[in-house]
């Protein structure tokens, strides 16, 4: 049943960000705390998430949340190569995210997918669960800001410098689209996505007979909404980021923000830390309404907050146990720290590399996976997942 009090007092403070956000930065940054509402509330209602869809995958076997995880990587791709490889046509310059394959990354990406096991939730999965009314997440959250903008402390002094204190040498950034045209990058992502689509139907239908549909009835702005409808909305706020700003979808750079932005607050400066010095010393003389990746995470938070609200569940729960306790913090911190690492989370570097046409992304999803199944086997062995069976259809949870 709708709730009434907190869909309005939802609408009331989405409609305070978006016009302070306005005040602060402009038109865009007003769009954005819009922009990132519509992410939050398709995230709530289609329980999108890579934590959960991956566990899925690794102990039952079901794909359903990573295909449909595909489906948002190529529905967005479909617009953002074109965007980034017809910019001479168009006269619009694109910021598309092309790093370079590096030690670091691989180290980070893999911490980030361990620790998200342990955390409940990745990036965007925090942030809606937040906004749903999880208060283990918000403990999650915090941990998670706290990894972010400790890792800033020696990123540049240390992880940067890797290649030359191990030898191994990184991998220059490799864009698809620049290397194979518009065209061409566009079939070189459909090869990765529909392989790992075959891929993953295969095995869950041998484990099980038959794949789980990914689409289905959704039931408009109450919920719950297909894993399909999710990924199109989904892909609709990444194409959206490129239109208004010009760039991929972020999350965990503003996390490490609001930490130093924390730390400036109480007396710490971090304006000695290799991380925030050049263009960056300019976001801490900047209000964080002023910054298009903060503001959109706030409008996520309050977008699942009036999902939840329509949907009749936002409901926190308040008692919370030690084992609850501690594998938030621990996942956050370890999601905190290893998403600098690696360029950013799920999100940033994984399908905001992967829809700039860059190789980077494909590392992370290597990488993340693999962290990621050690944390599941970790969730296993301390009791956060009860056992399942060979042939078991246990749904995967909303992270």
């Amino acid at each position: 049943m709708l709730q009434t009090f907190p869909l309005a007092a939802a609408a009331v403070l989405l409609a305070v960000l978006s016009i302070a956000a306005g005040l602060t930065g402009g038109a865009a940054m007003a769009g954005g705390a819009l922009l990132g509402a519509v992410a939050g509330f398709g995230l709530y209602h289609s329980s999108f998430g890579f934590t959960g869809a991956w566990r899925q995958l690794v102990r039952e076997r079901r794909s359903s949340g990573v295909r449909a995880q595909m489906l948002l990587i190529g529905a967005t791709a479909l617009v953002t190569y074109p965007l980034i490889g017809w910019e001479a046509q168009t006269s619009w310059n694109m910021n598309p995210v092309v790093m370079p394959i590096t030690l670091a990354s691989a180290f980070g990406a893999f911490l980030f997918g361990a620790g998200m096991q342990l955390g409940g939730g990745c990036a965007s999965g925090t942030l809606f669960t937040v906004g749903g009314g999880s208060t283990r997440m918000v403990v999650t959250l915090i941990a998670f800001i706290a990894g972010s903008v400790i890792a800033t402390a020696h990123l540049h002094e240390f992880w940067f410098q890797l290649d030359d204190i191990t030898g191994i040498p990184n991998i220059p950034a490799f864009s698809v689209i620049s290397q194979f045209g518009t065209l061409g990058g566009m079939v070189s992502l459909a090869v990765i996505l529909v392989s790992v689509w075959s891929l993953t139907l295969r095995l869950e239908s041998r484990r099980h007979g038959s794949a789980e549909p990914i689409g289905g009835l959704s039931r408009g702005v109450i919920g719950p909404w297909s894993k399909a409808t999710g990924a199109i909305v989904l892909a609709g706020v990444g194409i959206g980021c490129f239109l208004m700003f010009q760039r991929p979808w972020g999350i965990t750079s503003g996390f490490a923000l609001w930490g130093a932005h924390a730390l400036e607050a109480l007396g710490f400066s971090v304006r000695g830390w290799g991380y925030w010095s050049g263009w960056r010393s300019n976001q801490l003389d900047s209000p964080l309404l002023a910054n298009s990746i903060s503001v959109m995470n706030f409008g996520i938070i309050l977008g699942a907050f009036g999902a939840s609200a329509l949907a009749g569940r936002f409901a926190p729960a308040w008692r919370l146990t030690r084992r609850d306790l501690i594998t938030a913090v621990v996942g956050g911190l370890m999601m905190g720290y290893g998403a600098r690492l690696a360029f950013g989370c799920n999100i940033g570097a994984y399908l905001g590399g992967l829809v700039s046409g860059s190789a980077h992304g494909l590392w992370w999803l290597i990488w993340g996976f693999a962290g990621s199944w050690i944390g599941v086997e970790l969730r296993s062995r301390i009791g956060m997942d009860p056992p399942v069976s060979r042939r078991s259809t246990i749904a995967a949870g909303p992270a």
